[in-house]
């Protein structure tokens, strides 16, 4: 198994809508996905610019894993910050380390990017998922609480 990090591009679009799909029955959201492969396409590679960006993990013209990210491009640092959206390595994938690779090519393109720091969530319940990012060096900030308005 070769699998190769990159970004991805507009013909990735079908394959990173079902993991977005298998991503959202493992969260318990499946009931208010309303994202389709042709809005990931839309929203992520042709709209200038785009929505959110995404780096999959491709094995062999499969893929793998996704992780989409968008930059927030103020703050109080006056240096942008990423927020990692979604992480998700099919099933089949797992314990291999792609995860791990996704997150590591994130910390590169924030670099590069001036970026001074990567925000994201992870589900209080998701016990494995929090134990992976502390694997990786990252620290729960319980400074702040989550709000959010439903419109």
């Amino acid at each position: 198994m070769d699998i190769i990090i990159r970004k991805a591009d507009e013909k990735d679009s079908e394959k990173i809508w079902t993991l977005m799909e298998q991503l959202a029955l493992f969260e318990k959201y499946i009931d208010s996905f309303a994202i389709t492969p042709e809005i990931v396409k839309e929203s992520g590679f042709r709209k200038n610019p785009p929505d959110f960006h995404c780096i999959v993990a491709d094995d062999n013209d499969k893929i793998a894993g996704m992780l989409v990210y968008y930059f927030l491009p103020y703050t109080a640092q006056n240096r942008p910050a990423i927020y990692m959206k979604e992480l998700y390595v099919d099933e089949n994938y797992r314990g291999q380390k792609i995860g791990e690779q996704l997150m590591n090519t994130l910390k590169i393109e924030a670099k590069k990017n001036n970026c001074n720091q990567i925000k994201w969530t992870v589900a209080p319940w998701n016990k494995a998922g929090q134990n992976f990012y502390e694997r990786l060096g990252a620290t729960e900030n319980n400074e702040w609480l989550n709000y959010e308005w439903k419109l």
